[in-house]
């Protein structure tokens, strides 16, 4: 007779293969919930079970009940049918019968096979009868028991259901505390004292758990790193180490795994920007590898994200002086972890621009920049300056200029002034010079089909079209980035940059942000629309005779209003004689101290002013300030002097008739009128420039250097030509160089070479060589004895007077 074959065949792989995946994951999900389920059930009979045995050991025997009274509820039909099947109850003991009882009441799951995970009303009917032969066993009633019993779980064998019992053991209750006065000091015996360490012990065992800490870090590290995509998971257990409990190393172990953890990311986060998968990209069957690539990039992200919450925690801590419950971290402890934590989001701003939640790294340091402390507003200013210098399409740029203007605007301008300065670091400047190569070497543009057919055959046709296809990709392969996009993220920058300007130059005229808004309006002035210029020219000449300003902020303003007319100004017939009539009159405000530094600032709107609008300067005002920086150049230190003349020089290259200045005859008619503020009418052609001669004399070799060469002319060649050092660089740049800021003489002074003797030189020892030689040799001669005769001496000197009267 031939097997039966199995109705219900196994799927193939290729049936399987057909299966969709939501039915798969469906049929998972529904044993998982059955297993679950049936696991509950379980719980739940254990449960009642062990409930069932403590109420049966703790129940005293209570006296038997009539069986005829009536029970509340739906026992009531029940309880007859097992009082017509029970022995009588004057046989049985009370113990008993509170226990049958009870197990009448949770037979279902007593009788039960405790290894089986079937539901309780599984295989009902062949328990009942198990249960009916032992309600059936007759029991015998003990009037006078010895010892009292204890009822247990009966036991389940083929012959049927055996009930066990135990004696239970009488105690004394004098005897019990008898005995918990015994146990109470034998507790006390049992737990040892704490080992107090001394103080070397201490920091011996602290640099142990030290070292298998930073160990641990290592060696977790180091596998993420050798292989990121199989060892993701290990960053999870690295970042738990961030909250360290030992109170030894705590704080330590914190900041080590802090840096560590900023490091791995640098190192393996990809070159691009991780996007979530959708449902149709789920729903697909991808390879082994593509998985395993996502699952790495879900993990990366995911811990990266965990990483950036914590740290923003311990920042927050910190701020809000909160300290938790469990946390084993001093308040003194959280400045030092708040300043690992901003110094890790700083360098995760500058290394991973491109890559997921680089935005709320920016809405977060952001607000740090104002911070009070002074490290933590320095750490995130450079961070963010360092960024814009490295940002060339601007993406990153426009993200951080939009949160720090509307953190300005939202502070109502009381801010930082440094804030405002890191916009000086932007890179826009690069925009205006790819756009004039654009427009001086223009796009090839392509034929279009109509012009095609009319100019060429079939043919040239098809190899045109290959051409241009060609040039296309050559186009898109040499172009790294689009110039259009780059172009319209570096406008959109500026116009925030500018609106934040026009704002504080509009409702904060008397702000400290003052200063580093006319500076960044210097420096982006040739980037501002023509049409504004009028206006903010008014703007800066109101600012300047207000009053309220500094020197250096009317300095500001002055180099904001030519930089404003030498770029796209030019066009404009504006002669801003009120700006050159200002500089002019305040030059004698700087001198050797406080307002040493703001003749940079003089001699970078000199450059502005004279040099580069030659042709708008007339021969009258270059003498007079060239007049006017010779007596400057007196009474200020040497790096200013150095400067002052360097721009002379070149003022005196740029307007060659101003060499009158060093004739001592005067030219025309007039007197010159050091006192008077207009440069135009002071007469500067009838004056000389007497200060370069007492300039040649300074203690300073540089000044020296530069007042003679002016002496002679400012010649290019010849021995009172300067050196290629001095000449080829600019006067900001000589400026620079022979700062004294560090308190140091530039350049040093030579060391005498003069050595120091310890004893003092005595009688001979002054005498040469050779003198103490001769000395010797006529001391050594024989002495003769000779008359000495003195009158023939004096008769000669005596005649010798005589003559001379």
């Amino acid at each position: 007779m031939k097997a039966r074959r199995n109705k219900k065949q196994v799927p193939s792989f290729r049936k399987l293969l057909k299966t969709s995946k939501v039915k798969l994951e469906n049929k998972l999900k529904n044993k998982q919930f059955k297993q679950q389920s049936t696991l509950k059930k379980y719980r739940k009979e254990q449960r009642k079970l062990r409930q069932a045995v403590k109420d049966a050991v703790s129940k005293k025997p209570i006296p038997l009940e009539d069986p005829k009274k009536k029970r509340p509820g739906k026992r009531i039909e029940r309880e007859e049918e097992e009082e017509e099947e029970a022995l009588p109850l004057d046989m049985m003991d009370e113990d008993d019968l509170q226990l049958m009882k009870d197990l009448g009441q949770r037979a279902s799951f007593l009788t039960r096979d405790l290894s089986s995970s079937e539901p309780v009303h599984a295989r009902k009917q062949k328990h009942e009868r198990v249960i009916d032969k032992y309600e059936k066993i007759p029991r015998t009633l003990q009037t006078a028991p010895e010892k009292e019993l204890i009822h247990l779980l009966p036991i389940k064998d083929k012959s049927g259901i055996i009930p066990r019992t135990r004696e239970k053991p009488v105690i004394d209750s004098n005897q019990d505390e008898e005995d918990q006065e015994e146990m109470e000091p034998e507790e006390e015996i049992i737990e040892e004292p704490i080992k107090e360490l001394t103080l070397e012990e201490h920091l011996i065992e602290r640099k142990k758990k030290l070292q298998e800490k930073k160990m641990r870090i290592a060696a977790l590290a180091s596998a993420i790193l050798s292989d990121p995509e199989s060892n993701i998971k290990k960053l999870k257990e690295l970042r738990s180490m961030l909250m360290e409990q030992d109170p030894d190393v705590a704080v330590t172990v914190r900041k080590l795994v802090i840096v560590s953890l900023m490091e791995l990311f640098k190192d393996i986060t990809p070159s691009y920007k991780i996007r979530p998968l959708t449902e149709a990209e789920k729903s697909t069957k991808i390879r082994k590898e593509t998985q395993k690539l996502r699952e790495f990039e879900e993990g990366l992200v995911s811990q990266y994200k965990f990483y950036l919450e914590n740290l923003e925690q311990i920042v927050k801590d910190w701020k809000q002086r909160k300290l938790k419950k469990s946390n084993v971290v001093s308040l003194k402890a959280y400045k030092g972890l708040a300043e690992v934590a901003v110094k890790s989001l700083c360098e995760l701003l500058v290394a991973l621009p491109h890559f997921n939640f680089h935005n709320n790294i920016i809405v977060l340091i952001v607000p740090l920049m104002n911070d009070m402390s002074k490290l933590i507003s320095e750490m995130c200013c450079e961070a963010v300056k360092k960024l814009f210098k490295q940002d060339k399409l601007g993406q990153a740029s426009l993200g951080v200029i939009k949160v720090i203007s509307g953190f300005v605007k939202g502070r109502n301008y009381e801010v930082r002034p440094e804030m405002l300065k890191t916009f000086l670091c932007l890179r826009i400047k690069e925009v205006e010079v790819k756009k004039d190569t654009e427009d001086i070497n223009k796009q090839k543009k392509f034929m279009t089909f109509k012009e095609k057919r009319k100019t060429l055959s079939r043919m040239q046709r098809k190899w045109k079209k290959a051409e241009e296809k060609l040039e296309r990709e050559l186009r898109e392969a040499e172009a790294s980035e689009s110039t259009e996009k780059k172009l319209k993220l570096h406008t959109e920058t500026l116009n925030i940059v500018f609106v934040t300007y026009f704002r504080i130059l509009k409702k904060a005229q008397r702000s400290p942000l003052l200063p580093a808004v006319l500076e960044g309006l210097a420096k982006f002035a040739h980037l501002i629309n023509v049409e504004f210029f009028d206006d903010l020219l008014v703007v800066l000449h109101s600012l300047i005779e207000s009053g309220d300003l500094s020197y250096q902020e009317s300095l500001h303003c002055v180099q904001t209003a030519f930089h404003v007319l030498s770029g796209q100004g030019d066009v404009l017939n504006i002669d801003p004689m009120k700006f050159y009539t200002h500089l002019y009159k305040t030059l004698f405000k700087l001198h050797a101290g406080a307002t040493n530094e703001g003749v940079e600032i003089v001699l970078q709107c000199l450059d502005v002013m004279l040099t580069k609008r030659r042709k708008q300067v007339s021969q009258q005002r270059a003498l007079a300030f060239i007049k006017r920086l010779c007596t400057l150049a007196l009474h200020v230190l040497p790096n200013s002097s150095i400067g002052i003349l360097a721009t002379n020089r070149i003022l005196m290259h740029t307007f060659p008739k101003t060499d009158l200045l060093f004739d001592n005859e005067s030219q025309g008619s007039g007197v010159f009128l050091p006192e008077l503020d207009e440069p135009e009418y002071c007469n500067a052609q009838n004056t000389a420039l007497w200060e370069l001669h007492a300039l040649r004399r300074h203690y300073h070799p540089i000044v020296q250097r530069f007042a003679a060469h002016l002496i002679a002319g400012a010649p290019s060649e010849g021995s009172e030509a300067l050196k290629p050092e001095l000449s080829r660089r600019s006067p900001a740049e000589l400026f620079e160089a022979y700062s004294m800021a560090a308190m140091t003489f530039n350049p040093p002074v030579e060391s005498s070479n003069s050595k120091r003797k310890d004893k003092v030189l005595q009688g001979d020892s002054f005498l040469s060589e050779e003198i103490s030689q001769l000395i010797k040799r006529h001391c050594s001669e024989v002495a003769t004895q000779s008359p000495l005769d003195f009158t023939k001496y004096l008769e000669t000197s005596v005649r010798c007077q005589r003559t001379a009267y």
